[in-house]
């Protein structure tokens, strides 16, 4: 199958006019719903007094940050017992699942990775789905939408150790953002064809006498939300190339969209909450301009191979396959129209690529938005050194503690990355469940554990996870790489709210516009370089080198 050009600039075309259409007025309403005061839905007020939960109260970047993970705990708890005890909960129809792929399940779904190393059709329930992980969907996802809230609150606040309250940004998320959009979303995959019912899995024997397995379920509204949450867990174990899950070319581009939905319109809430939107629209291009280089370079490396079949998206052709892959992977989402184990080399590496930037253009629901914050802190660092003058961000001087805060924070995810694919190169048990030869065998387990500790999901799904040892060497990687990044930004923003500003003067490096967005571009390529290209060498390179 060839690379077809004009299908891939159109898809393009149609993305960007529809993400240009909602970027404003979703940014702008986002921020009122992070800056909506002391007022409560009637829905809200009943889970406030049922939780035992002061609305009205504030948090310091401590409480916020243990509430973060007490949320988090408790949610790896109920969703591990939970798949434990599933024959009760399914009346006997299913098992309980593996302890050890039950606890990588729960850290996963938990931590808006969904890595699943396991088959969903045949391993859970309706009342798992439904009842246990669509729910973490919703929760994931408002977690790292708060944070970020919790974050552009430290730049905007003066001399405060207050960065909101927990609890009412993800009960106002859940409400008012993420359950209207998915209801939105579900109706209109149901329109488009995608299964909404409570069938069980059932076998018809056709006129040909050939038996088929045709499996049911509310798959429409757990699409929806596994979509526009950047959570990525499939219904289905084919994920997104499934029929059911995403049965023609509009649902392939509209899921597109879902995903890079909220991610493109936070940087418009950033620049109406810090009230500058100069700062919003300079993060926005720096985002769009590695979106947009990324995409291109999947686009190469799909049109340059000599010849694309088994493992692409056949329906819709490699330019979709492209675009959803470079998607998929430059946000949290992971979910897949095709098997990223059969792309060729260079495209399989840009996949890899793009998590090793930090899943940043635009990100995950959140996550891309505090994770880019943290890069231009580092690069109004470098700015000032170059010229000589104090580094100063949003009218806060950034001194020694912050730029300490800020390199932890990027140091994490390689630090984890490397060190536990080094780890698991070395041990043969984990190396066996890497069935390829050669590079392609370093890069599956690099490719696995680069997207656990991103909190992507995606796999080269050649490599098996359900065994004990890379069940919790993944579940480790994905607990790590979720919430020691998040405390470290929320002491990052508690740090900067803390301060008074300070009055702009003619030595102030200007943090908006394309001279600020070059350098904050730059610091992010570099940084991705340092971290990662001899491990890269190693894999995706020598295998496209060598193949």
């Amino acid at each position: 199958m060839q690379f077809s050009f004009l299908s891939f600039f159109t898809q393009i075309a149609i993305l960007l006019v529809a993400l240009a259409a909602v970027h404003r007025p979703l940014g702008a309403y986002l921020a009122r719903v992070a800056d909506d005061g002391g007022r409560h839905l009637r829905a809200e007020r009943w889970l406030y007094r049922l939780a035992g939960v002061g609305p009205d109260s504030s948090q310091t970047w401590k409480a916020y940050a243990r509430s973060v993970v007490a949320l988090s705990v408790a949610g790896v708890i109920l969703l591990y017992v939970a798949q434990r005890v599933q024959p009760l909960l399914s009346g006997g129809q299913f098992d309980g699942v593996d302890p050890w792929v039950a606890m990588n399940t729960a850290i996963s779904f938990v931590t808006n990775t969904n890595w699943q190393a396991y088959t969903p059709e045949t391993t859970v329930g309706f009342v798992i789905q439904m009842a246990f992980l669509a729910v973490q969907n919703f929760v994931s996802a408002a977690v790292g939408i708060a944070v970020a809230f919790a974050v552009i609150r430290g730049f905007v606040r003066r001399g405060s150790n207050s960065l909101g309250n927990f609890w009412v940004d993800v009960t106002r998320l859940a409400f008012r953002v993420l359950l209207p959009l998915a209801a939105i979303g579900a109706t209109v995959f149901i329109v488009a064809g995608i299964v909404q019912n409570f069938w069980p899995t059932t076998v018809t024997n056709s006129l040909t006498g050939v038996s088929q397995t045709i499996p049911g379920g509310p798959v429409a509204s757990q699409e929806a939300i596994k979509i526009l949450g950047t959570n990525g867990g499939g219904y289905f174990n084919a994920n997104s190339a499934h029929p059911f899950e995403n049965p023609n070319a509009f649902t392939n581009l509209f899921e597109v969209f879902l995903i890079l939905l909220i991610p493109s319109a936070l940087p418009y809430t950033f620049g109406r909450m810090v009230g500058d939107q100069k700062q919003g629209y300079t993060i926005l291009t720096v985002m769009g301009s590695l979106w947009a280089l990324s995409t291109a370079a999947m686009a190469w490396a799909l049109a340059a191979w000599p010849s694309l079949g088994e493992g692409l998206e056949q329906r819709f052709g490699p330019a979709a396959t492209g675009i959803f892959t470079t998607a998929t992977t430059l946000t949290s989402t992971g979910a897949v129209d095709a098997a990223h184990d059969s792309l060729p080399p260079l495209a399989g590496g840009m996949a890899m690529a793009n998590m090793m930037l930090g899943e940043i253009a635009p990100g995950g629901v959140g996550s891309g938005m505090y994770g880019i914050l943290v890069l231009a802190i580092v690069a109004v660092f470098l700015g000032g050194l170059m010229v000589g003058r104090t580094p100063e961000y949003l009218g806060k001087k950034v001194q020694a503690r912050h730029m300490t805060l800020a390199a932890l924070y990027l140091l994490v995810t390689p630090v984890v990355v490397l060190v536990l694919t080094g780890a698991a190169v070395l041990i043969p048990a984990a190396v066996n469940q890497a069935p390829a030869q050669g590079p392609h065998q370093f890069s599956e387990l690099l490719y696995a554990f680069t997207s656990a500790a991103n909190n992507n999901g995606s796999a080269f799904a050649g490599i098996t996870t359900s065994d004990p040892l890379l069940s919790t060497l993944l579940g480790v990687a994905m607990w790590i790489g979720r919430v020691l990044p998040m405390i470290l930004v929320l002491a990052l923003a508690g740090c900067f709210a803390a301060q008074d500003p300070i009055p702009l003067s003619k030595g102030t490096l200007v943090t908006y516009g394309p001279l600020f967005a070059g350098l904050l571009g730059t610091v992010v390529i570099l940084l991705t370089a340092l971290n990662y290209f001899p491990a890269f060498a190693l894999g995706p390179i020598a295998e496209g080198t060598f193949r």
